[in-house]
């Protein structure tokens, strides 16, 4: 039985592990810039995934809080944001520990629609 390492296991030629970039590509949105511009990652199509579906979820959570601050801004209304406002936290907290753990383990999880977008941007 080979133990050979996954391919997203195996450093890149910076010496950082492909699949530990991928993770850091999701601590904010900076180090997912950086990634997307520094090379060797800048070539590497599983750190790209990872940057381009993190940046893409920190713009999906952004509209999503827009609209949710206007209508918590109405009278009554509003009030029913109280509720949205942790669930929707809640679950974007649980996605996000989600993609942390599944890029270090070097997989790709695909979000949907964002997923599809990322990997786009990552193979072109």
């Amino acid at each position: 039985m080979s133990t050979a390492p996954s391919p997203a296991s195996t450093p890149a030629s910076g010496g950082m592990a492909d699949n530990t970039a991928g993770m850091l590509a999701y601590i904010t949105i900076i180090p997912a810039i950086i990634f997307l511009v520094m090379e060797p990652y800048s070539k590497n199509k599983f750190v790209r995934f990872h940057a381009w579906q993190n940046i893409c979820f920190a713009v999906a959570m952004f509209v999503i809080w827009i609209p949710l601050a206007i209508i918590g801004m109405i009278p009554i209304i509003g009030w029913l944001t109280l509720v949205l406002w942790p669930l929707i936290g809640l679950g974007a907290f649980i996605v996000w520990i989600m993609l942390i753990i599944k890029a270090n383990k070097g997989e790709k999880w695909k979000l949907p629609w964002i997923g599809d977008f990322a990997e786009k941007q990552a193979n072109s």
